[in-house]
């Protein structure tokens, strides 16, 4: 378990330091910019103390919010997928497999991972920019930011979990 927080920390950590310098810079077709620290919300293992889930997806959304001037809103957001992740992974794991089941790959096949991963992250984006603008008056774009956003994040979940994988 030791083990584990450490590695779970320095995740965070990087996660962190490539949105925070890299990420948040990257704007494609002026309206999507990728999200990857919603990955960190993503790999918690199936049993993973839930309490500890919300601690540290709170915690790193709002290391988050801090450097990207959006106050509460990544932590907000970072929290509710913490919370929908947990019950996901029970939704998607199979039955019969460990309780302390890794989300990956790996374990639970490219279609399942990237179908959680897709919804979670779908969730982040629609919550996120929904809250930022705080309007529905331009849906059009909030659903092009939401839209563009979600397959950016997704492509690089994918790319680091393939890496990851291996």
């Amino acid at each position: 378990m030791k083990i584990e927080l450490i590695n779970r920390l320095i995740m965070s950590f990087t996660l962190f330091v490539v949105q925070v310098l890299i990420l948040n810079h990257v704007h494609l077709l002026g309206v999507g910019t990728p999200l990857l620290y919603v990955y960190f919300a993503i790999t918690f293992r199936r049993n993973f103390p839930k309490w500890l889930v919300l601690v540290w997806c709170f915690a790193l959304g709002l290391l988050i919010d801090v450097f990207a001037s959006t106050p509460g809103l990544a932590a907000s957001v970072m929290t509710l997928v913490g919370l929908a992740q947990v019950y996901l992974v029970n939704l998607i794991a199979p039955r019969d497999s460990a309780e302390d089941l890794e989300v990956s790959i790996r374990s639970l096949g490219l279609a399942k991972f990237a179908t959680m991963s897709a919804l979670l992250t779908a969730l982040y984006c629609m919550v996120f920019f929904a809250l930022e603008e705080f309007n529905f008056f331009n849906v059009l774009m909030w659903l092009a930011r939401t839209f563009v956003s979600t397959v950016l994040t997704m492509i690089l979940i994918l790319a680091i979990e393939s890496v990851r994988s291996r």
